[in-house]
């Protein structure tokens, strides 16, 4: 699990393999990711990038317009929460990243999603 705020806007993700979606070669993970507004200003989620690194080191980089088609837009106290998916080639890894968000007033900043990593389960043994 990861968590951070920055400038009021609290990310929290928590990761779980799916063992039924995964075959040779592949190990697929769901992230569930919740964005809360704990400042007092009204933010709105307008594109993200992240960064996925696998076991070997292999990087690839996201960008996009929201996430998961939406771009959610969160007055004091609100939160909103998704969940997504990430294939990887090796059994393990780690994603990071930002959402760039907008205050109504036009202020625009980079709430930071700290690492949180992928492991099957058998790899906590």
């Amino acid at each position: 699990m990861s968590e951070r705020t920055t400038f009021g806007i609290h990310i929290k993700v928590s990761t779980r393999f799916l063992e039924k979606e995964s075959g040779p070669g592949v190990w697929v993970y769901a992230y569930t990711v919740k964005i809360s507004n704990e400042g007092d200003e009204t933010a709105q989620l307008m594109s993200r990038h992240w960064v996925i690194t696998d076991a070997n080191d292999n990087v690839e980089e996201v960008r996009g317009s929201g996430v998961v088609g939406e771009q959610p837009k969160l007055e004091p106290g609100d939160f909103f929460m998704y969940t997504s998916y990430c294939p990887l080639n090796t059994p393990t890894g780690q994603m990071h990243g930002s959402y760039q968000m907008a205050t109504d007033e036009g202020e625009e900043f980079d709430a930071i999603i700290e690492p949180f990593y992928f492991a099957p389960p058998s790899s906590y043994n």
